[in-house]
């Protein structure tokens, strides 16, 4: 007989979750709640923080990354309140929050991914394997299957981390790193629940007791500017070219980028909301990167790139106003200051944080205003697109309508209770929306109707040359059947 075959097969010691104390609630459920703070918690962590990385790529994963730690969280939260009683906003210890705390004040974005993706994740990870092999694997399966689900996703999250610093090397403060792991370590590893001690009132969310800074501007390491403001072509000929609108629908998705490196701030700054307005503003966050990567993807697949038109803000002027001065200050040419801005920028972190009532306004605006308001075009588009047989063109147009009709409504649903926290009147919220939707098309067609007596059309002007090198581009890559025959469309909405 072989000798490997007749050694012994060594059983892990058992982990029983009843005690003489635990009555009809395991002990399993006060550290599920634990577990799920700390979930809630690497949330808000790389919310926080998630604005400081700048490849195109790699913001696309940390967007992503908010979705999957939501995804955590509801796993956890389901498996909760599936025992009797099992409570997902029951109170947890505040020596929690202290935890979260420790990871979330470092003093630089790289010690902080190092805290969030290295140091936390894998004490997680520990945790979840220590229970996961010790558990009784009929009795409490359900835990240890949704564990393995966590795990794989978290696994993903580390991968990510690890390639990331390959190509962005970087050595944790000392400090840091032993002020997060004794922490970590004080609070047991996260391998058993910790009692709420007398007069603790509970953790609060992450972050929500400090004085901790994020981010004042989403960093990127792309042009700020495109070659040539081919946008103000676009904004006239939108209603009567279908190739202008297939150029601007490319542009336009491609800058929903913004949007997500937005709604992190959303997500840190809505602690006081309930957790499903942060599960639906996650996975809204997760559909406005997905838009900004469609939009690039399919610029690239018609010959276009950052190279031609940049990465800009939708409202520049915040950033203009510290790089002007910064030149002024170094004596350099305003060109120089624009190149390097992320020299000038990155730093940057924000004194003021979204107020309640900048908050209803925020959601207000973009499901209300932006998101209502471009549905008509969209249909359209989709509809020509098609027509035209530029199949991969009008997809990107579909998938955008169905997200966004979900965006529409998570308005709808979660206004009520942003004004009531606002302390701001919701009663006439869609006539609002109505009444600002007309006050920007208007206002469009006024400024659209004065660029068309201005814009110089003239081969050998540089922004139109730009402007048809980009529509024959696009028209070599893919031409449309319907470029002559298809009607004019409606304008563009703002």
């Amino acid at each position: 007989m072989s000798p490997v075959a007749a050694a012994p097969v060594a059983t892990p010691p058992r982990r029983v979750v009843v005690t003489p104390e635990s009555k009809q609630k395991p002990t399993i459920v006060d550290l599920l709640n634990d577990w799920q703070y700390l979930e809630k918690a690497t949330h808000r962590l790389i919310c926080g923080w998630g604005r400081a990385v700048a490849p195109w790529s790699d913001k696309s994963v940390i967007h992503r990354h908010v979705w999957d730690q939501a995804e955590c969280v509801r796993r956890l939260r389901e498996r909760v309140a599936q025992f009797p009683g099992g409570k997902p906003d029951a109170p947890v210890s505040s020596r929690l929050e202290h935890i979260a705390n420790t990871v979330l004040l470092a003093t630089n974005h790289n010690d902080a991914l190092d805290g969030i993706y290295e140091i936390l994740l894998k004490a997680l990870l520990t945790a979840y394997g220590e229970y996961s092999t010790h558990a009784h694997p009929v009795h409490d399966a359900p835990t240890v299957a949704l564990l393995h689900e966590i795990n794989q996703i978290k696994s993903q999250e580390f991968l990510w981390y690890r390639d990331y610093r390959r190509r962005h090397p970087h050595t944790t403060t000392l400090a840091y790193r032993e002020a997060v792991e004794r922490a970590i370590a004080e609070g047991g590893g996260f391998h058993a629940a910790l009692p709420v001690a007398a007069g603790d009132a509970g953790a609060q969310p992450a972050g929500a007791r400090t004085d901790f800074k994020y981010p004042r501007f989403g960093a990127r390491d792309t042009p700020m500017w495109p070659k040539h403001d081919f946008m103000q072509y676009v904004r006239v000929d939108f209603p009567t070219s279908i190739e202008a609108r297939r150029l601007f629908w490319a542009y336009a998705y491609m800058m929903e980028k913004n949007i997500p490196d937005d709604q992190l701030l959303w997500l840190y700054d809505g602690h006081y909301m309930p957790w499903e307005w942060h599960h639906d503003i996650s996975r809204h966050l997760w559909d406005e990167s997905r838009h900004g990567d469609s939009g690039y993807s399919r610029m690239r697949d018609l010959g276009i790139d950052f190279s031609d038109t940049g990465f800009p803000d939708y409202d520049q002027t915040a950033r203009v106003t510290i790089l002007e001065a910064a030149a002024k200050e170094q004596g350099i040419p305003l060109e120089q200051a624009y190149r390097d801005y992320p020299k000038y920028l990155d730093g940057i972190r924000s004194d003021t944080h979204i107020t309640r009532a900048q908050m209803y306004e925020h959601v207000f605006m973009i499901g209300l205003v932006a998101e209502t308001g471009h549905f008509i075009v969209k249909q359209e588009g989709y509809q020509d697109f098609k027509e035209g047989h530029d199949l991969e063109s009008a997809e990107m147009m579909l998938f955008d309508i169905i997200d966004e009709t979900a965006h529409v409504q998570y308005a709808h649903k979660w206004l009520p209770l942003l004004a009531e926290f606002a302390g701001i009147d919701n009663a006439n919220y869609r006539e609002r929306g109505a009444q600002v939707r007309a006050e920007y098309q208007q206002r469009h067609n006024e400024v659209s109707a004065d660029l068309a007596k201005k814009l110089i059309r003239t081969p050998g002007h540089a922004p139109y040359d730009f402007y048809q090198d980009l529509l024959g581009r696009i028209r070599q890559a893919k031409p449309l059947t319907n470029a002559t025959t298809c009607p004019p469309r409606s304008p563009k909405p703002m």
